[in-house]
């Protein structure tokens, strides 16, 4: 049974549209960086040091969202994060956001392993690999 990832966040008034509600590209950031903890919550370190000292970066593949229902100003964001698949180069995430129980939005994002200095993918490290699998409840 995987363990639950949860990231608390506010919607703050500089996330806001003038009409109030969060403008679209800040679910981006929202996202980004429920991955980045919850890989750091894996690591038991920082996220980016972590996979640099393994000798990738972590560029996106790829990112789909659903809004469901606005999210607006002094929102209390709860950002459940779940590990979707591990493949040979990248790993998924699935995400969903909720405010006061209601789901707002529905998300998916790949990250892709590359080397640094070639930036050409490499296989993910296993030592992430494991770090990632083994992310279980009590564990």
């Amino acid at each position: 049974m995987k363990k639950a990832f949860i990231v608390n966040r506010k919607v703050r008034f500089g996330d806001c549209d003038p009409g109030g509600i969060l403008f679209t590209p800040r679910i981006g950031h929202f996202i980004v960086e429920a991955i980045i903890d919850f890989i750091s919550a894996c690591f038991d370190a920082p996220a980016e040091r972590s996979m640099f000292e393994l000798g990738i970066a972590p560029p996106a593949r790829a990112f789909s969202v659903e809004f469901l229902k606005p999210m607006v100003w002094d929102d209390e964001l709860e950002i459940h994060v779940s590990l979707k698949e591990i493949r040979n180069s990248a790993f998924a995430f699935s995400l969903n956001g909720f405010v006061q129980r209601d789901k707002v939005f529905s998300a998916e994002f790949t990250q892709v392993c590359v080397d640094p200095k070639s930036m050409r993918p490499v296989s993910v490290p296993k030592r992430m690999r494991e770090l990632l699998e083994n992310y279980t409840a009590g564990g």
